[in-house]
């Protein structure tokens, strides 16, 4: 029996959570997957209305089941940052779910910007430090609102922090069994001593798989290239600030924001998984956000859990009603309802 915690959280998050839930329970039927779903009012309607954000006592819940479910962060009444940092990096750093999982696949019957590449084409992952590098917190101001004010924020990374994310790639490109190849991205042409541990720990780990390449790109060639060839991509690792941006990037190039789904991992622990677009307020109840994300999402729930079976079930269904060409756009406006899409990949389990 799963144990699941569900956070709708802010915007669009309480739709395409249903929808996720919805074809969770058509999935779990058919497979045999046994869970117990846990909901928590997390976000910013609870923020302005208590003034709680991630209680202590919620955390600790959280730390009890097997995997989290989460819609969206963000509320137009709450100053920005306030539920980013303390309820999605407070559960991240809190549960210590140090790696951010993100594939980039293009579906048949999506459109992409990506002049003349396909399905076959964009087929890669990117493996995302998720609890160190500029997003610690360190740092701080001398002088401040002063002509002579001076703010530093510090990168940090850990040998440990390191190791275990850019293992996890190698591990992850064995399985997959495609390139079986692992590009380190990263900018330590200029960022001289945290990247520096970066390139060293890479090619130590890398010594140990012999059957994998092991590549290199800096970050802005990494951006380059993902336009330009993603097909010669597999499996990227890289430090939290440079996957938070080139993952959006990936967005675009399989189709948007409303396919793209993401995993907060900690292999040991408890795992969050969410679509990666925000609460987008302004379209809030009115049942037009594309769920697909957030369906993608539990799809990667299912697969970190060890149902297969299931999982398989999900991303065939996601596949064969995209294939059907009834979904036009990945946007929130011009495609179907929300529902129904939701109806279509259930049936389609």
């Amino acid at each position: 029996m799963h144990k699941i915690a569900v956070i709708p959280g802010d915007g669009i998050g309480p739709e395409v959570v249903r929808e996720g839930l919805k074809v969770l329970q058509a999935a779990a039927g058919k497979h045999g997957v046994k869970y117990e779903l846990l909901h928590y009012d997390l976000g910013g309607e609870r923020y302005l209305r208590t003034g709680e954000v991630l209680p202590a006592a919620v955390l600790e819940e959280l730390r009890q089941v097997d995997a989290i479910y989460l819609g969206a962060v963000g509320h137009p009444e709450v100053k920005a940052g306030v539920l980013e940092h303390g309820l999605l990096l407070g559960i991240r750093f809190g549960l210590d779910q140090y790696l951010n999982l993100r594939p980039i696949k293009l579906y048949p019957g999506v459109w992409t910007p990506i002049k003349d590449k396909g399905p076959q084409d964009i087929d890669f992952v990117v493996v995302r430090e998720n609890t160190e590098c500029l997003y610690v917190g360190m740092g701080g101001f001398m002088h401040k609102d002063t002509p002579d004010e001076v703010a530093t924020q510090v990168a940090c990374y850990t040998r440990k922090g390191t190791e275990r994310v850019v293992r996890y790639a190698f591990e992850l490109a064995r399985k997959r069994a495609k390139q079986r190849k692992v590009t380190l991205c990263d900018k330590s042409n200029v960022l001289t001593y945290g990247h520096d541990l970066w390139q060293r720990v890479f090619r130590a780990v890398g010594a140990e798989y012999p059957d994998i390449t092991m590549d290199h790109a800096y970050v802005d060639a990494t951006c380059m290239w993902m336009v330009k060839n993603p097909e010669w991509f597999d499996v990227i690792v890289t430090c939290n600030m440079f996957g938070d941006i080139i993952t959006d990037l990936g967005a675009m190039v399989q189709g948007g924001m409303g396919i793209a789904a993401s995993g907060n991992l900690n292999p040991q622990g408890v795992s969050m998984f969410e679509p990666i677009h925000g609460s987008a307020p302004k379209y809030a109840g009115q049942n037009q956000a594309n769920p697909l994300a957030a369906i993608s999402a539990c799809q990667m729930m299912l697969d970190i859990l060890g149902e297969a079976k299931a999982a398989a079930a999900v991303e065939g269904a996601i596949v064969s009603v995209l294939s059907s060409g009834r979904i036009p756009t990945m946007s929130a406006s011009g495609g179907l309802p929300t529902s129904e899409i939701g109806d279509l990949v259930a049936a389609a389990v």
